[in-house]
């Protein structure tokens, strides 16, 4: 739908609420309008509808539409890095649903809550959350569940340098979702933690299976940025330049922490194709943003990398350990890579 379509909506929804004194009618349009606002990353006025939802309901909200409110409303104030007021709502959304029996709502704030604290840097405690979430999961048979938790665990491997461990995870998830846009947020990560793993074919196949069926706004940012980054890992100097003139296109549109990876990996391909000096300008962005908005985890590896190039100075047939990347295939990785060839060989 359109925001014109929504919007009429809208409009709609609150005349019959005035007519009828019935402020339950004009909850859906909002419930919608706020979905729509988010997928487009215009997120500061997702949170204002969220919060108009919240005030016009007051105590007349369902619980279902109560702890749902809370629990989108905490998503959106995490896409903003302001870990404190999600962490907040998820535990609001969390208490509603425990309170009225809502187990698969309260593991969906178990899931966020630990989504905050990875956004915070605290890997090793998010990684003990997600495990016992995903236990709690497969022991209430919430498919969904599971398939969120299973993710999110790959996503915290691959970061702390784990990705061979994460893949297998990923895939799982892929497995247990039923909706496409989930999927393809899948394959968003799977691509990534196969170019770390030295499977190019593999991450491409992943990414240009987003572009090629579509996804949320974040999702296909992160498409661009890792086919962009997938294209200086093969040295192909034009696929790179036709990659990042998308993405910088789209950087309008993008929150910070993307802008912060987007800057990142080109300056990663920068480096790759000998451009030191326009590198080190990209990585100064990047750290920059990232410190401004607490994103210690990328702050933490654009120094790494910053020194790394330091050193390609002193030694210019050098390259950074991380623009690098070695190679590193386990039978489970390779089956999902052969998986994943298959998926696009039926689409």
């Amino acid at each position: 739908m359109t925001e014109t379509s929504h919007l009429v909506g809208l409009v709609r929804g609150t005349g019959d609420a005035f007519q009828q004194r019935s402020p339950g009618l004009v909850f859906p349009a909002l419930f919608a309008y706020a979905h729509y606002l988010e997928d487009e990353m215009r997120l500061e006025e997702a949170l204002d509808v969220l919060d108009t939802l919240l005030q016009v309901g007051g105590a007349k909200l369902p619980p279902v539409d109560a702890v749902g409110a809370r629990l989108r409303r905490a998503r959106v104030y995490r896409k903003l890095n302001e870990f404190d007021a999600a962490e907040q709502s998820y535990a609001e959304g969390g208490a509603l649903a425990a309170a009225t029996g809502d187990t698969h709502s309260e593991l969906l704030s178990r899931i966020g809550r630990a989504q905050a604290i990875r956004g915070r840097g605290n890997l090793l405690h998010a990684e003990a959350s997600y495990r016992e979430i995903l236990a709690d999961a497969e022991r209430l048979v919430d498919r969904d569940a599971q398939a969120r938790a299973s993710q999110e665990l790959a996503v915290v491997l691959s970061t702390r340098g784990q990705p061979a461990e994460a893949i297998p995870f990923e895939w799982r998830a892929y497995q247990l979702y039923e909706d496409g846009l989930s999927r393809m947020r899948v394959l968003s990560d799977l691509g990534v933690m196969l170019l770390i793993v030295g499977d190019v074919v593999g991450a491409e196949g992943a990414l240009t299976e987003i572009t090629r069926n579509g996804a949320s706004h974040d999702v296909m940012d992160n498409a661009f940025i890792e086919l962009m980054h997938c294209a200086s890992f093969r040295r192909d100097r034009i696929g790179f330049e036709r990659w990042r003139e998308q993405c910088d296109a789209r950087r309008e549109g993008m929150p910070p922490n993307i802008v912060v990876d987007y800057l990142l990996k080109g300056g990663i391909g920068r480096a790759r194709f000998g451009q030191l000096d326009r590198a080190e300008r990209l990585l100064a962005d990047a750290l920059r943003i990232s410190e401004e908005i607490g994103l210690h985890e990328f702050a933490f590896r654009i120094e790494r990398i910053k020194a790394g190039l330091r050193d390609c100075r002193r030694a210019p047939d050098e390259e950074p350990a991380e623009v690098a990347q070695p190679v590193v295939q386990t039978e489970a990785v390779r089956e999902v890579s052969t998986a994943l060839a298959h998926l696009a060989g039926a689409t």
